[in-house]
């Protein structure tokens, strides 16, 4: 219940890696509060997504999403996390700006497969976006993003279908199944724990070497303080 609570802004290490979290559909910066005090307590700096709440693609989206890649720019690539509606948004920005992104991480997004089926939130989606779902204000992009790119998926999801959330061979780079379903992967700390640790081993095999990560002090995390080096 208290999990929204605090301070908006970034948190984790002043010199943690740069993480941008982005929110699920009819979701804000404060739902994914404990996501990103779960990568600050990992190390990273872990930056809210800024825009409010989340009713659907929009004409400037990506420019947003963009001009907060550049807020965050310190010459190291940011980590794109995102939450359902959130991952899809997280792949079509590094469709836009690869060189920006260092990876794509997407939880319980239903990316792959027939857009019209693959969730059980379509109708309203559409209501509140005013779009058809394969009609968004900006071009969707179906293959793999230019940048590593790890599915979590669960088949408890019970809002996306398993298959849309884990993509095929060819649309990711790694895909895992976690035990969850659709809201634990942004408010369930086991599952939340599961998710760091998958980031990590993938980034390790991706690029060759574990991040540079230097984990924080419970308390810390929990009330926003930097740390002191």
């Amino acid at each position: 219940m208290l999990a929204g609570l605090g301070p908006v802004g970034p948190r984790g290490p002043e010199d943690g890696p740069p993480a941008l979290v982005i929110p699920g559909f009819l979701a804000t910066d404060r739902t994914t509060m404990d996501l990103r005090r779960a990568l600050a307590r990992a190390g990273w700096r872990a930056h809210p997504w800024l825009l409010g709440l989340n009713t659907g693609a929009k004409p400037d989206t990506l420019e947003l999403l963009e001009a907060r890649l550049d807020e965050l720019a310190d010459r190291r690539k940011v980590l794109l996390v995102g939450w359902s509606l959130g991952g899809m948004f997280a792949r079509q920005l590094a469709h836009r700006c690869p060189d920006k992104v260092r990876a794509v991480v997407t939880l319980g997004s239903p990316f792959s497969g027939d857009l019209k089926t693959n969730t059980n939130v379509r109708e309203l989606y559409e209501r509140i976006a005013g779009h058809d779902v394969y009609e968004p204000p900006f071009p969707n992009r179906a293959e793999k993003p230019p940048v590593p790119t790890l599915a979590l998926w669960s088949r408890r999801d019970g809002i996306v279908a398993p298959r849309a959330a884990r993509g095929l061979a060819h649309e990711v780079d790694k895909s895992v199944e976690v035990d969850a379903y659709h809201t634990g992967f942004a408010i369930h700390r086991p599952v939340m724990s599961r998710v760091v640790a998958e980031i990590r081993l993938f980034l390790t095999e991706a690029e060759g070497r574990a991040p540079d990560l230097r984990p924080m002090p419970e308390a810390d995390v929990s009330f926003g303080i930097p740390r002191i080096a």
